[in-house]
């Protein structure tokens, strides 16, 4: 495959919900604060399917449509309300979805030249043509006051079909977003089932009512200002490489052994009882970065994480709440030096230690600081730090539209950075792990001993599901 093979977007189409009263739903902390990120986009590899172009584009749109019916915010788009001091004068501003049916769109593309196997190489960088798999590409999620906060890219390949999904960040976290397109799996597949053998829709219908910190009504968060767009920053990285790391169930399963070995060796009988896969593979990450980026040894790092509040809130929010309900946490800082010294084990119960003390308190502290001091997050890739992100437990490849489970998953260039893992769901067990670091950076992960001694061999796609 050519690196200059063109991605032609041949035509856009619009998806409305069903009407229904025009409603706003008003952004809390967790969305305001977000709107300076860049839209999630992820996406799903998939086989040709048994459709024509057309009816492939008309059987994704009536099932888009079905979905909307439920989730008839994701047509909608931002708006901003101005707040007023008793004498007029503007003190403050928030934003709000309108939940007017708007739209999503369809984007249909072609990939001249472009086979899955081309996707997907083994043993090789994220070819950069993925990058065009996707729309939305320049936004970020302030823009949706203009543009859908949501899009779908179909990009039909050589041989194949890629869906390539764009959500804006600041009105929901990747538990909405695969929920989302679940739901959206589940029409397609059943319309698409034989009379004979039909199929029952189990995906439970959203809730839109916001969370508060007094279980009252969500009161909408206020800015400092009269519009967001003031506060705003369009910010990307340099030019970086990807690559997709296999780790199998067995793998797994050792470095959580290793590193609970390490821990009895140290005494540490708690850290060795609690910990877990997912805190071995962020050590075996964390410690591999730290080595490539060949860290001065008193400088510190961290691993920041990427964790779900919905479970850890008392009450918890129901599995259904849809919108943004995720935080970003750290372990201790601890010098470079220290970090390797120390070993597996005493990384991996930091980690642990991160995700223990991230309670119910904690949460509504974090919560009371912003409304105390409301800010747009400045998205910054921190030179010495990891951050672990996405999840393992989305269901990404239960999204079957109807001709099969997706031979692959992979994301666009939407928020990346130097020192990024995001953790997929392997599609036959285990973790994938996408890693994103400078040029050089990953030119020395590639000779890390360690590192690769964990690492499965990539499997070829396979041509048939």
């Amino acid at each position: 495959m050519s690196s200059s093979s063109p991605v032609r977007v041949v035509s856009r189409r619009t998806v409305k919900p069903p009407q229904r009263p025009r409603e706003r739903i008003s952004l809390t902390p967790w969305y305001t604060s977000m709107l300076s990120a860049n839209y999630i986009q992820k996406g799903l590899l998939f086989a040709r399917p048994p459709l024509s172009t057309v009816r492939l584009l008309d059987h994704l749109e009536a099932a888009l449509a079905g979905a909307l019916a439920a989730y008839y915010p994701v047509a909608g788009r931002f708006v901003t309300e101005q707040h007023r001091d008793g004498h007029g004068a503007v003190v403050g501003c928030s934003v709000s979805v309108d939940c007017g049916g708007q739209g999503v769109e369809i984007v249909h593309a072609v990939a001249d030249g472009v086979a899955v196997a081309d996707v997907v190489p083994p043993d090789a960088d994220v070819p950069r043509v993925v990058q065009s798999f996707f729309p939305l590409s320049d936004a970020v999620c302030c823009d949706g006051h203009e543009l859908p906060l949501f899009a779908v890219q179909v990009t039909e390949l050589a041989d194949g079909v890629f869906l390539g999904f764009a959500c804006n960040h600041a009105f929901t976290d990747g538990t909405g977003f695969w929920n989302f397109i679940n739901a959206w799996a589940e029409i397609a597949r059943a319309s698409l089932a034989p009379p004979e053998a039909p199929l029952a829709l189990t995906s439970l219908p959203p809730l839109f009512e916001r969370w508060s910190p007094d279980g009252g009504a969500a009161a909408p968060a206020v800015l400092p200002c009269a519009n967001p767009s003031v506060l705003i920053e369009r910010l990307w990285p340099p030019p970086m490489r990807e690559r997709m790391l296999q780790f199998s169930e067995e793998t797994l399963a050792a470095l959580k052994e290793r590193a609970r070995q390490e821990l009895l060796a140290a005494g540490d009988t708690a850290g060795a009882a609690a910990v877990t896969r997912f805190q071995a593979l962020s050590s075996l990450m964390w410690r591999a970065f730290t080595r490539a980026r060949r860290l001065p040894p008193d400088e510190e790092t961290m691993c920041r994480l990427a964790i779900n509040n919905r479970g850890r809130l008392r009450p918890p929010l129901p599995a259904e709440y849809f919108g943004k309900s995720a935080y970003a946490i750290s372990t201790e800082a601890v010098r470079a030096s220290e970090l390797l010294a120390r070993g597996h084990g005493w990384a991996a119960a930091a980690v642990g230690r991160a995700v223990a003390a991230h309670t119910d308190a904690d949460i509504r502290a974090r919560v009371a600081a912003w409304t105390a001091k409301p800010v747009v997050y400045e998205l910054r890739y921190d030179p010495s730090a990891v951050l672990m992100g996405n999840s393992p437990r989305f269901d990404m490849y239960g999204c079957d539209f109807g001709w099969g489970k997706a031979l692959a998953a992979r994301s666009g260039r939407a928020n990346k950075g130097d020192g990024k893992a995001a953790l997929y769901p392997g599609r036959d067990g285990g973790i994938d792990v996408e890693v994103v670091m400078l040029p050089e950076h990953m030119e020395a992960l590639e000779k890390d001993e360690e590192l690769w001694a964990a690492v499965s061999p990539d499997a070829a796609p396979a041509a048939k599901v």
